[in-house]
C-alpha cells in the first residue's frame, strides 16, 4: 500500500516501529496531489522542496529520539488560518501573498507536536461568503466537496492528506465531512484555541479536523490535551442508548439522508445498542434562525474592518454583514442569545437518559454544481449550541456520493464522544469494519 493510502493512526504507528519515515510518507502524499490535484483543487498552496524538508528535520529527530504525539504526520490547514511559512490568502484578491508573522494557535499545537505542515487548503472567501473554493468533491468533480472547509475535506478524501483543520460558523466542517466520506471532529467551542483564525463568528467559530477514522480523531485530540481523555475507558456498542435525533428540520432532509439515518439505526441495533426515538421541544426549531442571527449579528462587527481597508473592491457579501442589511437589532441578538442558552442547558439535561444523539449530518449527497456549497440546516443547531460533533461516514447514494451521520454528546463531552465513537464507527461504517 502506498503510504498515502494509511489512515494518521496507521501511518503513526508506522513512523514509531521505523518501518516509514516521515519523509516517504510526505513523498507519497506529494505524489498523489501530483496526480490527482490538477481535477481535485483541493490545495491553495503547496511547496514540495519545504515539505521535504520539514519531513528530514522530522526523520532526524526521531533519531535523537525526539517525538511528539504527531510525529511525522502530514497536516493539512486551511487557508483562513495562520502559517508562518506560508502565505494565509483567505481566498481574498485582497490577501494573496499575504505572510502573517506567527502561526495560528492551532497550527502550533500540531507542530510542536510533531506534525507537519504540508500546505494550505482551498476555502470559501473569509470561510463566511463571498468566492468560492474552486474544489470539487473527489468522488465526483461535477459536485460540491461542501464548504467553506472545501479543501481540507477533499484533501483527506482523496488521500493526499492524513490529516487537515476546517472551521466550523453553521455547517463547514461536519457537512464537507459527509459529503467527502471521511471522520471530522467539531469540538466543544472554545475546547481549541481559535487564535490566529479569521474571525467571523466570536459565538460560533470553531475549529476542527479531518481523518480517516476515530483513531486519526482521537490522535489529534491528544494533542490538544481535550478535557477527560486520559479518563475514558472502553465503550461496546451493545448496550449504548443511543437517542435517534430527526431534529425540527427534517423536512429538509433528502431520501439519501433518510436511508443514512435508517441504514446506521439498524446497524446498531444489530450489533445490540438499545434504540430510542428523540423529539425536541417546539423551542428548538428556532435554533437555526438564531445561529443566523448570531452569526451575521456578529459578523458586522467582525467585516467592519475589512470594509474600512478594503472599501468598495471587497466583496459586497461582506458590506452587507458590515452594514447589517438584515437589521439585527440589538433586541434580536439577546433574544437569540437567550434561547441557546436555554436550549443548550436543556440539551445537556436529556443526557441522564442515554448515552448520545445520532442525527443527521447534511440533508443527502453533495449537490451538483460548484456555484453552492450545501445546506448547513442539520448543523447549525449544534454549532451554536457548543456542542460536540463527530462526523463518521455511513452509506453512498442513489449517485453514488457518500452520505454519513454524525453523533453528538453535551458540551465538554468531547472524550466521552470520542470513546463512543470508537465503538460505533465500525458498526456504522461498514468499509471501518
Amino acid at each position: 500500500m502506498e503510504p498515502c493510502f494509511l489512515t494518521a493512526a496507521q501511518a503513526a504507528a508506522s513512523i514509531r516501529e521505523k518501518t516509514l519515515t516521515s519523509e516517504a510518507l510526505v513523498r507519497s502524499c506529494l505524489e498523489r496531489i501530483a496526480t490527482r490535484d490538477a481535477d481535485v483543487r483541493a490545495w491553495a498552496y503547496v511547496d514540495p522542496a519545504h515539505a521535504i524538508a520539514q519531513a528530514r528535520e522530522l526523520d532526524k529527530r526521531q533519531a535523537m529520539g525526539v517525538m511528539g504525539p504527531l510525529h511525522g504526520l502530514p497536516f493539512g490547514v486551511k487557508d483562513v488560518i495562520d502559517t508562518a511559512d506560508m502565505p494565509t490568502t483567505q481566498n481574498s484578491p485582497h490577501y494573496q501573498g499575504h505572510r502573517p508573522s506567527k502561526d495560528a494557535g492551532c497550527v502550533a499545537v500540531v507542530r510542536h507536536s510533531g506534525a507537519l505542515i504540508l500546505g494550505k487548503t482551498d476555502t470559501v472567501e473569509f470561510a463566511a461568503g463571498g468566492r468560492k473554493a474552486l474544489t470539487r468533491n473527489p468522488h465526483n468533480l461535477a459536485h460540491t466537496p461542501g464548504g467553506s472547509s472545501s479543501g481540507s475535506g477533499a484533501a483527506v478524501g482523496d488521500y493526499m492528506v492524513p490529516l487537515a483543520f476546517g472551521t466550523q460558523t453553521g455547517g463547514s466542517h461536519i457537512r464537507p465531512a459527509a459529503f467527502n466520506g471521511i471522520y471530522g471532529l467539531k469540538p466543544t467551542w472554545g475546547a481549541v484555541t481559535r487564535e490566529g483564525a479569521k474571525l467571523s463568528s466570536a459565538s460560533c467559530d470553531t475549529v476542527g479536523w479531518y481523518g480517516r477514522s476515530v483513531a486519526d480523531l482521537a490522535l489529534v485530540a491528544g494533542a490538544f490535551r481535550l478535557r477527560d481523555l486520559a479518563s475514558q475507558k472502553p465503550v461496546a456498542a451493545r448496550g449504548l442508548k443511543v437517542a435517534v435525533c430527526r431534529t425540527p428540520y427534517w423536512d429538509k432532509a433528502e431520501a439519501a439522508a433518510h436511508k443514512a439515518l435508517a441504514t446506521a439505526v439498524e446497524r446498531l441495533q444489530k450489533a445490540g445498542a438499545r434504540i430510542e426515538d428523540l423529539e425536541l421541544p417546539a423551542r428548538f426549531g428556532s435554533l437555526d434562525e438564531a445561529q443566523k442571527t448570531i452569526a451575521y449579528g456578529e459578523g458586522s462587527a467582525a467585516f467592519l474592518p475589512e470594509v474600512l481597508t478594503h472599501g468598495e473592491r471587497l466583496n459586497s457579501a461582506f458590506h452587507d454583514v458590515a452594514a447589517n442589511k438584515r437589521a439585527i437589532t440589538g433586541a434580536m441578538m439577546v433574544e437569540a442569545y437567550d434561547l441557546v442558552a436555554d436550549c443548550a442547558k436543556t440539551f445537556d439535561a436529556l443526557f441522564a437518559g442515554f448515552d448520545v444523539v445520532v442525527t443527521p449530518s447534511a440533508p443527502g449527497e453533495a449537490p451538483e454544481g460548484l456555484h453552492t456549497t450545501g445546506e448547513t440546516i442539520f448543523n447549525t443547531m449544534w454549532t451554536v449550541m457548543h456542542v460536540p460533533c463527530l462526523a463518521i461516514p455511513c452509506i453512498k447514494g442513489s449517485k453514488g456520493l457518500p452520505v454519513g451521520i454524525q453523533i453528538v454528546g453535551p458540551r465538554h463531552s468531547d472524550a466521552r464522544l470520542l470513546a463512543i465513537a470508537a465503538a460505533l464507527a465500525p458498526v456504522i461504517d461498514a468499509e471501518a469494519a
